[in-house]
């Protein structure tokens, strides 16, 4: 399992631990990634995903999953994201034939 934001894609950045002696060593800084099941309306279950912190609050602030995945550009969204929007907008169709 990779250590990648499902929906904003941010990843394992690389730098430096600089000692007081100015000694440079390669460090990774990891994303706090945390597993969040989020409800999904129009699919009507919850969907489990390996979210940032920030991601998660930016999807609560725009008003749930739906929302924001309809909300964002396909351009602007990983794989794993494009399918969930895409079952989302198959639902949301169906529902409103239905």
């Amino acid at each position: 399992m990779s250590r990648r934001c499902q929906i904003t894609g941010k990843g394992v950045l690389s730098g430096n631990n600089v000692s007081h002696a100015n000694n440079k060593t390669r460090r990774r800084f990891l994303p706090n990634l945390q597993t969040a099941s989020l409800l999904s309306d129009a699919l009507g279950l919850s969907v489990s995903m390996r979210l940032s912190t920030r991601a998660i609050r930016t999807v609560e602030r725009n008003g749930g999953i739906d929302a924001f995945l309809l909300g964002t550009p396909n351009s602007r969204l990983p794989a794993e994201a494009l399918t969930l929007k895409r079952r989302i907008v198959r639902a949301r169709v169906k529902q409103s034939a239905a």
